[in-house]
Parts: structure tokens; sequence; C-alpha cells
């Protein structure tokens, strides 16, 4: 029996996303419907598809899958496309409250027209061999290198995805870089299993883990190759990281039915 449903593509930077409305939920996706909805070759094509779920005490919900069909951890673009989408369907407040995966998390609409999306407090940074790990809501590798330019994403990022200590849950990986502006992030990401544009889980990782000036307020450029974004987080003198924003724009591309 075939299913004829309305979807809604949103970008943030470059990382982009089905949604679908499903506050009346009547929706019930299986892993193979939301991959075929997200191949780019055979459905409508996303690095993610979301739900806008409702849900008493809250603004909404958010249902998070990655391009591969499972339910993935949270998704700091896809956060924040949600809550464009949801005012978008006449949810009319200047700050939403929604829940996630990974728990509560407040968006707020900056005069500027970006979305600014608070996540998760972070304990700390684990070193790993000369790089390090920690979790933003998703789980995130940071790896600095001289020439952001010229890494080969796709396989150095593979290789550590797929290395005996990250293999079994899988991890997303984030090549960072340091200019006169801020940071330059590029990231392989799990469930996508390839370079994205933009992974805002992972710039609020990169920011975290190398962008840090100072304990107290900072405030850091982020460049991905999908476009610029900013994060925000106060740095305990204790190694954590609580108050963290990640703050960009959040856009609209277009409507339209499949049936499958």
């Amino acid at each position: 029996m075939s299913n004829t449903i309305t979807f809604y593509k949103y970008q943030g930077t470059g990382n982009d996303f089905v949604i679908i409305d499903n506050r009346n939920g009547t929706i019930d996706l299986k892993q193979e419907q939301v991959a075929l909805l997200c191949d780019r070759k055979f459905g409508i094509g996303a690095d993610g598809l979301m739900l806008l779920n409702k849900l008493d005490g809250y603004d909404f919900a958010m249902k998070y899958y990655n391009a591969d069909g499972n339910e993935s951890t949270m998704c700091g673009n896809g956060g924040r496309c949600l809550s464009r989408f949801a005012k978008d369907c006449g949810i009319e407040k200047e700050a939403f409250l929604f829940l996630a995966i990974d728990g509560d998390h407040e968006s707020v609409f900056a005069q500027n027209g970006w979305v600014e999306l608070k996540m998760k407090d972070v304990a700390g940074i684990n070193s790993y061999l000369n790089d390090f790990v920690l979790n933003t809501g998703s789980p995130h590798y940071i790896k600095k290198v001289a020439d952001i330019k010229t890494v080969d994403v796709f396989t150095e990022g593979r290789s550590i995805r797929n290395s005996a200590d990250f293999i079994a849950d899988g991890i997303n990986v984030n090549f960072v870089s340091i200019n006169d502006k801020g940071l330059y992030v590029r990231t392989y990401e799990r469930g996508v299993e390839d370079e994205t544009l933009s992974c805002g889980t992972g710039v609020t990782a990169a920011a975290l883990a190398l962008g840090k000036t100072k304990d107290g307020f900072n405030e850091i450029a982020i460049e991905t190759p999908g476009g610029n974004l900013k994060v925000k987080f106060n740095a305990l003198a204790d190694g954590s990281f609580d108050n963290i924003w990640l703050c960009g724009p959040a856009t609209f591309v277009f409507k339209g039915e499949i049936t499958f």
C-alpha cells in the first residue's frame, strides 16, 4: 500500500533536512522508508529527516533520523531548522522550548534572521592520541589540521569513524583549522557516511575544543563549506562548559509531496 506525504525541505549552512509535520501523530516511518526519502538519487535527498511532534509541556518535540534511516542522537543544525519550521507552521513565539533525544533545548530568533539553539552542557573534553573526543549531544572526534582545504575528509574521516575504538557506536569526525577569523571546520558525519557541508554539534565541539580563548564567555566565528555560524559558550575553570549556543541561518528550500 502506497503512502503520500507532504514534506518540507530546509537547510542550515548546507546541512539539509526533510521535515514532516507529525503533530497529529499519524506518521510512522520504517528505517528503509526514511533512507529512501533521504536518498539523493531515488528519493528527495537530505542529510537527515525530522518529525515535528506534539508533546505536552513543550512547544514541540524533535525526532531525528540519519540519512541511513536510523534514529540518531542530537543534530544541532536540525534543531535550528526544525525551530524555523515550527515558526513557519504558525507556532508564534520568539523563543521555543522543545524536547530532543538528549533532553530540553531552547531556541530563539535573532534580529539578523538567524536561529540560536541552546545546546547541552558539556562536562569536559577527553584527549585521544593528539586529538580530542567530546559529546555535544552527538559524539565528535576533533582533529586539528594545518591546511583544511587539502584534507581528504572522506578517506580520513571514514578511517577514524570505523577504527577499533569507535566502530561499535560510530563517531563524527571534524577536521579543524584555526585562522585569524576563528575556525574552519569540515565534517565526516556518521549515518551519512560522507562529508556534509556543515554539522551543528560538530562545529560546537570544535569551538569548545579549539576555540576557547579564556575562562568565562567566549564567542567563536565558524566557517564551514556550507556557510558561516557562531558558537557562544561559557568556559568554566574546571574544564566544563555551559550556556552553549549554536547560532546560524535556517532556511526554507521547498515543499512537496511524495508517494512511496
